[in-house]
């Protein structure tokens, strides 16, 4: 392969976009100066400022009704010019100053002074709708959350309702996020009928809102004719069961959507066969996100069923979903049926030992098309790492592999040994991580041995090992040999001392073409000493070839 890209621990290839602008929330200043949004357009930088905003209901008689606004005015297309103050009554303060003020069934009081904060508001809310409607991607859990666009807190249904309404005429924005606003499944009703008519929204971003199977459901009917929506993220919503079924039926009669995204939820056994039904007859899925629920054994083994006649499909993340040995197995058998070619697959914190690691390894030898692999958190051991090293030493025709994630699980030195010969000479996988491992000095005797041979590995993560300076001397004779690959290594956590550090200095020191720009000895035991020696060391490099090596203390 050609280029070999990263994927950090938590991460997955995200799948590739047109470079779109995006509005975002940042602090230009101090913590309560008003908020500026960067708009990184190539080329020029350009920066506006909006005033925090209040935005209160209505008052209504005590014991009255309580009505909902209805906003009949398009924020999209027009400007807010009619609207009577008793509907919104929006406060702009300056940064520091508390206003509190009750205004009573007929009271004048600051009248004068409300009306212009309202002029002031009003003009304020329809610059932003303006500049709105100029970006492609917009984060509302970023930008209106942290303003206290809705009364100091979360937006919530009523303030969906008002911003719904302009994704029906807006056909500019292409991604849009509703995260961690408060809505909840009344919210949901607000994009009837806008949705429908909206075929230039491509990503919908709804996670973090609890809308529970109700609004799951209300979703779903919505979805079913809308032409636009290829990525809908619904993860932490409450979403159980019977709202899995819902987004079954949603796949069976779907053709547009493409990612997936339902992790952090309850979706049991039942909601994992619903969705493994619904495969069968999807045809256009290419991803779908699990993680973090409670599918198990049965769940697995239901999943495993779907995917053997689905072909579409290419990444499944089944993360922290207690799959255990017999799962992995049918899901294994299921995978390696299939004709569809998987790219992506994560399996971490399944509670997979070696039993599991070896239908894991028969599988990666027969797979022609994975890409990257995610066994962390789980308790393969030194026997489990030795199956998958010997399944990637067999099948050298996986060229594609861009990660082997391995963490948290105690393969032990013996492990690190198997891997370690695997590696020497495997030219596929850029990123190794093998954290909390529990290899010690004598593994890491072995994967220096490895780096000395290998010229692909370009991450190195061995945090939490207990290498000591033992295992730092050993490392740092492999940074005397001139390595073009290896730029990052993270050996924090690993009670490595002065002596340590000086025989990394030194190494560092020695060779001059060294490629590594970042080195982690956090959490470690270095004193001044110590720290001072890796200092010169990077000085020196610099002084050298110009390069700037980032050391972590």
């Amino acid at each position: 392969m050609g280029s070999t890209s990263t994927i950090s621990l938590y991460s997955h290839p995200k799948l590739s976009h047109r470079a779109q602008p995006v509005l975002s929330r940042s602090f230009c200043q101090a913590r309560d100066a008003p908020l500026s949004f960067a708009l990184p357009f190539s080329g020029t930088r350009r920066c506006f400022r909006l005033k925090r905003l209040v935005v209160k209901a209505a008052a209504r008689p005590e014991g009255g009704p309580r009505q909902r606004r209805v906003y009949r005015q398009s924020q999209s297309d027009n400007a807010l010019t009619t609207a009577p103050v008793k509907q919104i009554a929006s406060f702009v303060v300056p940064a520091g100053v508390f206003v509190a003020a009750t205004f009573g069934a007929g009271t004048n009081l600051l009248s004068g002074f409300t009306g212009k904060l309202f002029r002031e508001s009003k003009q304020t809310l329809n610059e932003f709708a303006k500049e709105l409607r100029a970006f492609s991607s917009v984060d509302m859990s970023d930008v209106l959350a942290y303003t206290r666009f809705w009364a100091g807190r979360n937006f919530g249904d009523e303030g969906l309702f008002f911003l719904a309404e302009s994704l029906g005429y807006n056909q500019t924005a292409e991604e849009v996020s509703f995260a961690a606003n408060g809505i909840t499944a009344a919210g949901i009703k607000a994009f009837d009928g806008v949705l429908q008519s909206n075929i230039a929204l491509k990503t919908l971003n709804l996670s973090g809102n609890p809308i529970g199977d109700e609004g799951v459901k209300c979703l779903c009917d919505i979805l079913v004719d809308n032409a636009g929506v290829e990525r809908l993220q619904l993860s932490s919503v409450d979403l159980r069961d019977e709202g899995a079924r819902a987004i079954a039926e949603l796949l069976k009669n779907n053709s547009i959507l493409r990612v997936l995204e339902l992790n952090n939820n309850m979706i049991d056994y039942s909601g994992f066969t619903s969705l493994a039904e619904a495969l069968l007859e999807n045809s256009t899925i290419r991803s779908l996100h699990l993680n973090g629920n409670y599918g198990g054994a049965l769940g697995a083994n239901a999943l495993a069923k779907g995917l053997e006649g689905n072909k579409s499909l290419r990444e499944l993340h089944l993360h922290g979903n207690s799959i255990g040995d017999e799962g992995i197995r049918a899901l294994m058998s299921g995978l390696s049926s299939r004709k569809g070619k998987l790219a992506v697959l994560d399996i971490g914190n399944n509670s997979i030992s070696a039993k599991g690691a070896f239908h894991v390894a028969e599988y990666i030898k027969n797979c022609k098309s994975l890409l990257w692999i995610n066994l962390y958190m789980n308790d393969i051991g030194d026997e489990g790492a030795e199956k998958i090293a010997d399944a990637l030493k067999q099948n050298r025709t996986i060229t594609t592999i861009d990660l082997l994630d391995l963490a948290y699980n105690p393969i032990g030195a013996d492990g690190a040994k198997a891997l370690s010969e695997v590696l020497k000479f495997h030219g596929n996988i850029n990123t190794l991580k093998l954290g909390w491992c529990q290899i010690g000095a004598s593994g890491a005797e072995f994967v220096a041995d490895m780096l000395r041979y290998n010229n692909t590995i370009s991450i190195l993560d061995l945090r939490a090992n207990g290498l000591r300076d033992e295992g730092a001397k050993c490392l740092a004779q492999s940074f005397k040999v001139v390595n073009e690959a290896l730029t990052s290594i993270d050996l924090a956590f690993n009670e490595i001392r002065d002596d340590g550090a000086f025989a990394i200095a030194q190494a560092l020191k020695a060779n001059e073409d060294v490629a590594v720009t970042s080195l982690n000895l956090a959490n470690n035991f270095l004193t001044k000493f110590g720290q001072s020696a890796l200092t010169d060391a990077k000085d020196l490099v610099y002084e050298m070839n110009e390069k700037e090596v980032n050391i972590f203390f």
